[in-house]
């Protein structure tokens, strides 16, 4: 009897990658869950899972530390067998202008939203490669296009996913494997906690759909990204942004 496929995705305690874990296991995959230190929030969504009926495990690891996320997938596979799909969802921001970060928040959004990209996707590898299959899909950012104002650094690592992104869709294409990534605009998510009511309404309006987009609609896109409904889609940045840029 063939198993279910398995996938991991990384930052998965709230927002997008909560969203994106109860997708998954809707649709009847085993999940993975991640978090750098959010436990609580975590087991509330593996709990929610398990309610589904579905396989789940949870894993805190910062992705950043390439030991830490050596360790966890030794723990992966040994449970599971290995992972079919990807969601590098993992992210931290930050807003203020350039010139007042320290050196320490600009290796830490770096750490976490690229190295952690190249960390988990590293350590996925071998088994998608040996079984010439699987799907990545890469969380970014409607900035990691056109790059956004007291957001530098942010932009920059999100620039370096989507880049990251087209290329390796190129080199693993051959493999059977597929790269995308999905360009967020304004979501619904805590990463926007640092605006007024005021501000998220005047960006809201900006928006030619006038609202922020959902975290549960950034899901469905990514599991379709993952289905065989996107088999032919590979290297590509999509952007769901509400017609924002």
């Amino acid at each position: 009897m063939q198993r279910n496929k398995t996938v991991l995705i990384t930052g998965s305690s709230r927002g997008i990658g909560r969203a994106a874990a109860l997708a998954f296991a809707a649709d009847g995959y085993n999940v993975i869950l991640n978090c750098v230190k959010n436990k609580t929030e975590m087991e509330k969504t593996a709990e929610e899972i398990r309610r589904m009926g579905g396989k789940v495990s949870g894993f805190c690891c910062d992705v950043s530390d390439c030991k830490a996320v050596e360790e966890m997938f030794d723990k992966i596979n040994k449970s599971f067998g290995g992972v079919e799909v990807l969601v590098n969802n993992a992210g931290v921001s930050f807003y203020g202008l350039f010139q007042d970060m320290t050196e320490e928040e600009r290796r830490k959004v770096i750490g976490i939203n690229l190295m952690g990209v190249f960390n988990v996707t590293g350590c996925v590898l071998p088994y998608m490669i040996s079984n010439k299959k699987g799907a990545i899909i890469n969380i970014s950012s409607i900035w990691g296009n056109v790059g956004g104002s007291c957001e530098a650094v942010y932009s920059a690592s999100k620039g370096g996913v989507n880049a990251f992104t087209r290329a390796l869709g190129k080199e693993l294409g051959p493999c059977g494997i597929r790269v995308n990534a999905v360009s967020c605009g304004c979501i619904n998510t805590d990463m926007n906690n640092n605006l007024s009511p005021e501000e998220k309404a005047a960006l809201a309006g900006e928006i030619p759909l006038m609202r922020f987009g959902e975290a549960g609609e950034i899901a469905k896109l990514v599991l379709f990204l993952a289905s065989e409904a996107a088999s032919y889609i590979n290297g590509q940045i999509i952007t769901a942004d509400g017609g924002f840029l």
